[in-house]
């Protein structure tokens, strides 16, 4: 473990003690809270600004105040071993999710999309299983497969019978974020949640900066108020601070078990939907967010081994 780093959370956590359950829930929730506005916010700032400039770009704001959070805490540069980890990370959830969403919120509303978005506790169970060794019991992995039918259930009947082209996108972004939850949540045990990501932003500012900067030129900057905005909220929130929660979150109270919080997040998006982007509270996505919020209590109660 690496020490000599000051913590805005706290140290990380190697062990899993019963007891720190549920303040990793409650880091996780705090996490998700800030992560449910991203897509309402994404939707406003892509009706004006290029997706792949509002995904490139946020990064590269998140990126700068990354290295400036890691110079003034003087954060241990990260070994090899976690540098093949960050850039897992990075892959995940500063280039896959904020790209793939972006598009996707060119062309859906963010209400649907976050429902959709509700696979992602499945698909990070799924990874932390595969990757990292976790075993969850079998009811658990029941609980997470009603929920995400559910949200397949409403992707379909939102589609007509069938997915949207912007469907396929929201999946692949779920996928990627799944990926990056994983890789990071398990890195945050000895490297702490804000150095996890801080240095995950920082690995890929080479790369998103002369990006932004050609994508700025190639297709203009001039947006609102309200774009730019949004803008800042998912640079500074989404791409950043919500991590700090999120990864600490996950390295107290496990991957699997932290990860089904995000069942959550598709309620308060189509809240924040409501009022961020003043988007139709529609009667069927609240009887689909509130049945994957039942699930959410019964996975809750169900045995994760790790």
């Amino acid at each position: 473990m690496q020490t000599g780093s000051k913590s805005i959370l706290g140290s990380p956590s190697t062990g899993v003690p019963a007891r720190h359950e549920s303040r990793g829930m409650w880091l996780g929730l705090i996490g998700v809270a800030i992560f449910s506005l991203t897509l309402p916010f994404t939707r406003i700032a892509v009706a004006e600004l290029n997706p792949a400039f509002v995904a490139f770009g946020r990064a590269v704001v998140a990126g700068v105040c990354a290295l400036v959070l890691l110079v003034w805490i003087k954060a241990p540069r990260p070994t090899a071993s976690q540098l093949r980890a960050l850039v897992i990370t990075a892959l995940g959830v500063v280039v896959g999710f904020p790209l793939f969403s972006s598009i996707a919120m060119r062309y859906v509303p963010a209400a649907h999309g976050a429902v959709v978005v509700g696979l992602l506790p499945l698909a990070t169970a799924l990874f932390g299983a595969l990757r990292f060794g976790e075993r969850p019991s079998a009811g658990f992995w029941l609980a997470a497969l009603v929920g995400s039918g559910i949200v397949i259930g409403f992707a379909l009947h939102e589609g007509g019978g069938s997915f949207h082209l912007a469907d396929f996108a929201l999946f692949a972004a779920v996928i990627a974020a799944a990926m990056g939850y994983a890789e990071g949540g398990r890195l945050a045990q000895t490297m702490g949640g804000q150095n996890v990501i801080a240095w995950a932003l920082v690995v890929a500012l080479p790369v998103m900066l002369p990006v932004s900067l050609w994508l700025g030129w190639q297709y203009g900057v001039t947006a609102s108020a309200p774009a730019w905005l949004a803008f800042a909220y998912v640079s500074l929130f989404s791409m950043f601070i919500g991590f700090f929660f999120w990864y600490k979150g996950l390295a107290l109270g496990g991957i699997a078990r932290v990860g089904q919080v995000q069942l959550l997040q598709p309620f308060m998006s189509l809240l924040g939907a409501a009022v961020i982007a003043n988007e139709a509270l529609d009667a069927s996505n609240m009887l689909f967010a509130l049945a994957v919020i039942v699930v959410v209590a019964i996975g809750r109660r169900m045995a994760v081994r790790r």
